[in-house]
């Protein structure tokens, strides 16, 4: 009885069933050209039904294990259908509906950065990368970042490590400087006070000579000429030469001397020049000399 029962009802569930699906329209196909769509509302379901497409196969893609050629169609079917959701978009927009395009989701890479792809054509996205896809070999050198170049420093990075080392102010402050150089210093003090002991007795010895009135050798004097120090030198030097002043005779000139007349038209004759040098022009100098030379007059 239960099973007559059950049949009934599964026939009944059939009969119901068929019933509603005579009621409904027939399904309707999208069209293949966005441009043949004339009704905005029309536009914007098959938009909508373009992206419930889009999600269902992005949801498929990221299961790792389906293999790496079905991945690559699968990622090869989401990309046509973005391009296709532009297409849509943009007859939307001509249709005076919004513009979907400002708020669409950018791509990213294998740590969720952003990474814009554009495309080659220069219309509408570029070619992308879904879930598993991005690791498909090929396809992980894409999103790896390239090695950052060093830097070149500028000048102020140069000169922001200069101090007071690079002048070397600080080198006597580990000690190996003053280790290094004590015992030259001590060499060169060493010779410096041989050096004036030694021209201490050479100034001695020609203090005496000159006292004694002896004659001092060249050598020795010119030891002390070359320090400049010897004073008693310096004075017998001064007393020759005023000696050989006071024993110079007068200088006779026998040359005749102008007198004041010739001096006065000399004065005179050169005040001419400067007036007419400052007032005549050059071409007037030149015809005057040239009369002086014709008349012969050496003036």
């Amino acid at each position: 009885m239960a099973r007559n029962e059950e049949k009934a009802q599964s026939m009944l569930n059939r009969f119901i069933s068929l019933k509603a699906e005579e009621k409904k329209k027939p399904k309707e196909r999208r069209p293949y050209l966005a441009s043949e769509c004339r009704d905005l509302a029309e536009a914007d379901k098959w938009r909508q039904q373009i992206m419930r497409e889009i999600g269902r196969k992005v949801a498929e893609i990221q299961n790792e294990g389906l293999g790496e050629h079905r991945l690559r169609d699968l990622n090869d079917e989401i990309n046509k259908l973005i391009r296709e959701k532009s297409h849509w978009e943009r007859r939307i927009v001509e249709l005076g509906g919004p513009n979907y395009t400002k708020h669409s989701a950018k791509m990213t890479d294998l740590e969720g950065n952003i990474v814009d792809v554009p495309n080659p054509s220069g219309r509408g996205p570029g070619y992308r990368y879904f879930g598993a896809a991005k690791k498909l070999p090929g396809v992980r050198e894409l999103f790896e970042k390239p090695p950052e170049l060093p830097k070149r420093r500028t000048r102020y990075d140069i000169y922001k490590r200069i101090n007071a080392s690079y002048y070397g102010y600080r080198d006597d402050e580990d000690g190996v400087l003053e280790r290094v150089e004590g015992p030259a210093e001590a060499q060169i003090r060493k010779e410096a006070v041989e050096e004036w002991r030694r021209m201490e007795e050479i100034r001695k010895e020609a203090k005496k000579a000159v006292k004694s009135g002896e004659v001092v050798s060249v050598g020795v004097m010119k030891e002390v000429l070359f320090e400049g120090e010897e004073d008693v030198v310096e004075e017998e030097r001064r007393e020759m030469e005023k000696e050989k002043k006071e024993k110079e005779r007068e200088f006779v000139v026998h040359v005749p001397l102008p007198d004041e007349k010739e001096i006065e038209k000399m004065v005179l004759e050169k005040k001419k020049m400067e007036l007419l040098k400052k007032y005549a022009t050059e071409e007037l100098l030149e015809e005057q000399k040239e009369a002086k030379t014709m008349l012969n007059i050496q003036r």
